[in-house]
């Protein structure tokens, strides 16, 4: 499953212990997102000169990129509380109602996945943001009537990994949208230095790097990949991460040096062993390597798609040449696969 593999990218309770300690707190402490960083600097500056608050901020991208982390930095920053709920957490309108009012002005609230917020929801949710007002109904037949509720002035962080499902009128309400890029090595090498350096584990630059490279661009993989690293240090080393000791402990835990482990291997060579590379389709794809078809497509082919070793094709997926290089197959000759069909359906 996904969230026992430690390439995974959403939150697991492995990850409790260690990140929210490892979360920076300030603009500064935060590495990468150049250009998010940047803007969102200027807006916060411009805020705190006006006493007014922050513009509500919509962050998407894949999980694991520090958007939850993003809006915990955007309170501190301007010396606010932070509320912190999910989409999926928020039944009815009486929930985010019950939320909103009791809101300080100038807080921050952050929901996640706010692209599962039900359309009930959504309608309260408008008018909040836009006129910082809510309309409740009170009582239940003849006796019913609208109740305005007046909120302060609040900032509304809202965090998505499918910017596609959320609603076209709630997305223009926020003034202020990011997209977060996947990390670089050395942006994550430098995640994982000032990591290390929290949790008092020795570590070389090269070590802290190979540990960067495998880690799938995603800073909560590299911490992840860091804590248990530190663990193979410590049993099989002198507790010093080196590359090394870095690379041995990553390959005894079967990610290789592009971050690819088991079950990416796994998908990739039944196309190309049972299926000559593809095109294959999702369904027969999911029976035969016992995998969910919604799990494949959401969990593990972006990674895939994002490397280049696989193509989405009307007929179906398709391995490609880097696949082939990467797991040590010789690809076939398209030009020779073609005269074999083509003698053979001369013989029949």
């Amino acid at each position: 499953m996904e969230e026992e593999r430690l390439i995974a990218s959403g939150f697991t309770s492995d990850d409790m212990d260690i990140e929210t300690s490892l979360r920076p707190r300030s603009l500064r402490e935060y590495f990468g997102q150049e250009k998010v960083k940047d803007s969102l600097s200027i807006y916060i500056n411009a805020a705190l000169r006006r006493h007014d608050a922050l513009d509500h901020i919509l962050l998407y991208g894949p999980p694991g990129l520090g958007k939850t982390c993003l809006a915990g930095i955007v309170a501190a920053e301007m010396g606010q509380n932070i509320r912190i709920t999910s989409g999926p957490a928020i039944d009815r309108a009486g929930d985010l109602a019950s939320i909103l009012v009791k809101l300080e002005p100038g807080d921050v609230l952050f929901i996640d996945e706010i692209h599962r917020l039900s359309h009930a929801v959504e309608e309260v949710l408008y008018s909040a943001m836009e006129d910082y007002e809510i309309d409740l109904m009170t009582g239940k037949g003849p006796t019913a009537r609208s109740m305005r509720i007046a909120l302060p002035k609040f900032t509304l962080v809202g965090a998505t990994t499918r910017a596609g499902q959320l609603s076209a009128p709630l997305r223009d309400r926020f003034g202020i949208i990011f997209r977060l890029e996947m990390y670089s090595p050395e942006e994550l090498c430098q995640i994982v230095s000032r990591s290390a350096r929290i949790l008092n584990v020795r570590a070389e630059y090269d070590g802290l790097l190979e540990i960067a490279r495998r880690s799938r661009g995603t800073p909560r993989i590299a911490n992840r990949m860091l804590k248990r690293v530190r663990d193979y240090a410590q049993v099989r080393g002198d507790g010093c991460i080196t590359r090394e000791i870095a690379s041995e402990g990553l390959n005894m835990l079967d990610v290789d040096d592009l971050g690819l482990d088991r079950v990416d291997r796994t998908l990739l060579l039944t196309m190309i062993d049972k299926f000559g590379g593809g095109p294959v389709g999702l369904d027969t794809l999911a029976a035969s390597t016992g995998e969910d078809a919604i799990t494949i497509e959401d969990v593990y082919e972006p990674y895939l798609l994002q490397l280049g070793f696989l193509q989405r094709t009307p007929r179906g997926r398709v391995c490609t040449a880097a696949a082939y290089e990467h797991l040590h197959r010789i690809k076939p000759d398209v030009s020779e696969q073609n005269a074999e069909q083509t003698s053979m359906l001369e013989q029949n």
